[in-house]
């Protein structure tokens, strides 16, 4: 009886982890895709997660959260390391400001406020249209793949918290996926 439970689970395990969004570390990778644009790659991603509470505490605490997204474009090659041909990186700040009682998220220069914590999420849980390499980088003839990244990047919170650091603050994603001939993935 129980071997033929243990089997069910494993099935029903096995399952869930093919199918359906990617799920790794508390974040929930819904979409994923690219697309051939006249100047190259955009890429599109959407997430979905849910900050713990410990994180929700920090951050009203004055701690803010970073948030990275990483996506290489590399060319597989038999004869050496695969080259790497184009790399993107963009970093999310996420503050509390309790002065205006706002929440905000910073990237680069461009700052904007939002008042409930559920809108400024909504904005760090995706991208649409970023362009991750020109057109001269990419060629038709190759064979090339996508190494995808999405984190909460712990390394940049105070150091006395990461020291003791808690589990609520694991959130990331990574997903390595193959080109079709048409630069969408498949």
């Amino acid at each position: 009886m129980f071997a033929r439970i243990a089997i069910a689970a494993f099935f029903a395990t096995l399952l869930a982890l093919t199918s359906g969004p990617v799920r790794a570390d508390g974040i929930e990778l819904s979409q994923l895709a690219t697309r051939r644009a006249d100047d190259g790659l955009e890429l599109s991603f959407t997430t979905h997660f849910e900050l713990s509470h410990a994180a929700e505490e920090a951050l009203h605490k004055g701690v803010p959260l970073y948030f990275v997204v990483e996506a290489a474009v590399l060319r597989n090659r038999w004869y050496w390391r695969d080259a790497r041909i184009a790399r993107g990186e963009r970093t999310w700040r996420l503050a509390w400001q309790p002065l205006t009682r706002q929440y905000r998220v910073s990237n680069g220069g461009l700052h904007q406020s939002f008042a409930t914590l559920e809108e400024a999420l909504t904005v760090l849980r995706g991208q649409s249209a970023w362009h991750i390499a020109d057109a001269k980088d990419i060629e038709d003839s190759g064979s090339y793949y996508l190494e995808f990244s999405y984190k909460l990047d712990v390394s940049q919170l105070p150091r006395p918290m990461q020291i003791g650091l808690q589990s609520g603050f694991a959130l990331s994603v990574e997903q390595k996926r193959n080109f079709a001939p048409d630069f969408s993935l498949k």
